[in-house]
């Protein structure tokens, strides 16, 4: 069925830093170093925020196989020229504002990271200069606020959840609105939306007018996981390790809601890091929380953890179940903590600096049939660094169930293997066995075909 669209011009709304003509070049430049195929892949996803485009990220292109963006440098800026964009961006001939801001984040953070990475300015082959470059990125999306307490709730979970666990996250986004804490999220629908949209309430009941809902994402996953119509701040990282890297940077807690393959790769990548000794004595709130039908959901999380990475990493974070109210509570506590400890410690509100991340967590992970096969998922390591293994092999499911290299990859070559520990496995088997039965692995009425075997 063929899609309405429209040709546009549009200038930026929010002030906009000048691109050079380097930059315009490059983000007009359709060849394989070029930046117009980034550019055209996220541009589109934003555009298509609130409609329905599933779980196949081609997908989104075949509805919209003409959609093209060119960047345009002016005497007095920059415009975009859309063709053939979707119709349901635009009222009555003009784009809808939130629309028109996300297009140029899109454009300023593809721009910015390309242009840094080309001068060398950032410094990838260290744990340090990682976290520098996470800094700049955000810093230049201007997300970094000074002169703030700390307030930023990390909310992560499911695209795919069902109705009832929705409502939920909208029940906990509220209260948590009603404290004055803002929302930061993977941009996209299910968990990702419903914090935001229940906070957005109790922001407006509270007259609060400085209301951040923060979306964050990277390329590989924006065209599966469109920003929803809440998001007014977007950044876009280069890469999955860096977006986790913003996330446990940037916020000043984390809320985890049920999701899939995807939510156990972010509980792995934080526990992975709370569990070095470095880190053993800065508070980090972390809530598991769902409705009672939940329940077992988490029950079955707690103990894959537990099995894996010894009793104690329980320590690091609590369950509430079917209080919302407790949830908000638990969190705002926590951030109190946070607030202490950072005064002690002389570090910034605004960016956890003292947070010690070591590199197998920031090093970006292609999963390739190859290296999925290697990952070292056995006891006899430290808890961390197997923690690490771990969240890559969730890592690699998440590319073969929605990423347009990872599903081609499985195309190609058929699931990946995963092998380590015995009983790891079967107990790693048994949970993504449940999360396709629950249908956490896609949208539901949607049928799944594993993009892995584990080898029990």
């Amino acid at each position: 069925m063929a899609q309405l669209t429209v040709n546009a011009r549009i200038s930026p709304v929010a002030g906009m830093d000048v691109l050079s003509r380097d930059e315009v070049t490059r983000l007009r430049d359709a060849s394989q170093g070029g930046l117009h195929t980034l550019l055209q892949r996220c541009a589109l996803a934003v555009l298509v925020s609130g409609e329905q485009i599933g779980d196949d990220p081609r997908s989104i292109f075949e509805r919209y196989p003409d959609f093209d963006i060119q960047v345009l440098q002016q005497d007095r800026g920059v415009k975009l020229e859309l063709k053939n964009a979707p119709a349901r961006a635009f009222v009555e001939g003009r784009i809808i504002r939130g629309i028109n801001e996300l297009l140029f984040a899109v454009v300023r953070d593809i721009a910015y990271v390309a242009t840094q990475m080309d001068a060398g300015r950032f410094r990838l082959g260290d744990s340090y200069g990682i976290t520098h470059a996470v800094f700049e990125i955000l810093r230049n999306a201007r997300v970094l606020r000074s002169n703030t307490d700390p307030n930023l709730v990390v909310c992560w979970g499911g695209h795919s959840i069902n109705r009832t666990e929705y409502k939920y996250t909208k029940m906990v986004g509220y209260d948590l609105g009603l404290r004055g804490l803002d929302i930061c999220t993977g941009c996209g629908p299910g968990a990702m939306k419903g914090p935001m949209k229940g906070a957005t309430i109790a922001h407006d009941k509270q007259r609060l007018r400085r209301k951040r809902y923060i979306g964050i994402t990277e390329p590989g996953i924006i065209a599966s996981e469109s920003p929803n119509p809440i998001v007014n701040e977007l950044v876009i990282m280069p890469d999955i390790e860096k977006r986790l890297e913003a996330f446990v940077r940037l916020g000043h807690g984390i809320i985890v809601f049920p999701g899939g393959v995807g939510t156990a790769e972010e509980i792995l990548y934080l526990l992975g890091i709370l569990l070095h000794p470095q880190n053993a004595n800065l508070p980090f709130p972390l809530v598991f929380a769902g409705p009672r039908e939940s329940a077992a959901y988490f029950e079955q999380i707690d103990a894959f953890l537990r099995l894996a990475l010894g009793d104690d990493v329980a320590q690091r974070y609590r369950i509430v179940i079917d209080n919302p109210l407790e949830t908000a509570k638990q969190i705002a506590r926590g951030i109190d903590k946070v607030r202490e400890y950072r005064i002690e410690s002389q570090d910034a509100f605004f960016f956890n600096w003292g947070l010690h991340i070591e590199l197998p967590f920031q090093q970006p992970f292609r999963p390739t049939h190859a290296d999925m096969a290697a990952l070292n998922l056995h006891r006899e390591q430290p808890k961390h660094l197997l923690a690490a293994d771990l969240r890559r092999a969730f890592s690699g499911i998440v590319a073969g169930n929605v990423k347009e290299e990872g599903t081609r990859a499985i195309a190609e070559h058929g699931p990946f293997v995963i092998d380590g520990d015995p009983e790891i496995m079967r107990a790693l088997d048994k949970m993504l066995t449940s999360f396709v039965e629950q249908q956490r692995m896609k949208l539901p009425g949607t049928a799944y075909v594993p993009c892995y075997r584990v080898k029990t």
